[in-house]
């Protein structure tokens, strides 16, 4: 990540009024806290508003150079009910990002509006998914970003395992289970994976470019045509 973004993102995370540790920052940036420490007094010394101290923590005053933000009362519940969703459904990466979102939304919104979210009455249960396929939803995510492919130790249905390599073109969630859509290079296909049934991924080591053939947007469109040429199948005992 380079300093500019480091800085900006420090900002962001000392929104809303909360106290955060420099540890926690050091996790988050994947950097030491040294690191943080030093971009922590270059933020103040440029005017940043950012109070607090090494061993304690950091907090930013309110009012620091964001506009207020006007949201509809449905584009408010919208955005509270789809963060409390991926919190509950999302990697771990995810629900913590979903949690932050909340945060800084709600620290720049009007008082008014700010009541608004703590009155939204739409819940989700809080342990969906488990801890082994949030670390996978995450991995695989940060791995269709950046075209790495994925070796996987995959169960079908019938409980057979085989071993492949895989590009991740693209995660789908169908309300209970999540599935990567890849280009399976064993099959010479795309396949779709259902998560709860890999029992070990990894990175391979290798990236991928994509190719003709072989991209999401050539999934679609075959998937699109499969459903065509269903809908247009002559259906049984109908007349001509």
């Amino acid at each position: 990540m380079r300093r500019a973004d480091r800085l900006f993102q420090i900002v962001q995370h000392l929104r809303g009024g909360r106290l955060v540790t420099a540890q926690k920052l050091a996790v988050w940036l994947e950097v030491s806290e040294r690191t943080i420490y030093r971009d922590i007094a270059d933020l103040q010394s440029t005017g940043v508003p950012i109070d607090g101290e090494a061993g304690v923590g950091y907090m930013m005053r309110e009012g620091f150079d964001l506009p207020p933000l006007m949201f509809t009362r449905d584009e408010i519940v919208a955005l509270v009910a789809g963060a409390r969703m991926v919190r509950a459904f999302g990697g771990a990466a995810m629900a913590r990002a979903a949690e932050e979102a909340l945060v800084k939304i709600g620290a720049v919104l009007p008082d008014a509006e700010k009541d608004r979210i703590a009155r939204i009455e739409i819940h989700t249960p809080m342990w969906v998914v488990s801890d082994a396929d949030r670390v996978t939803i995450d991995l695989m995510e940060r791995s269709v970003e950046r075209r790495e492919v994925l070796n996987l130790d995959y169960r079908d249905e019938n409980g057979s395992s085989s071993l492949r390599d895989v590009r991740p073109l693209g995660l789908w969630f169908w309300g209970k289970v999540w599935t990567l859509i890849a280009w399976c290079e064993m099959r010479g296909d795309f396949r779709a994976f259902r998560i709860d049934r890999i029992s070990v991924v990894s990175p391979s080591g290798r990236t991928f470019r994509p190719e003709r053939g072989k991209t999401l947007a050539d999934y679609y469109r075959l998937t699109e045509r499969h459903e065509a040429e269903q809908r247009n199948l002559p259906q049984a005992g109908r007349g001509g």
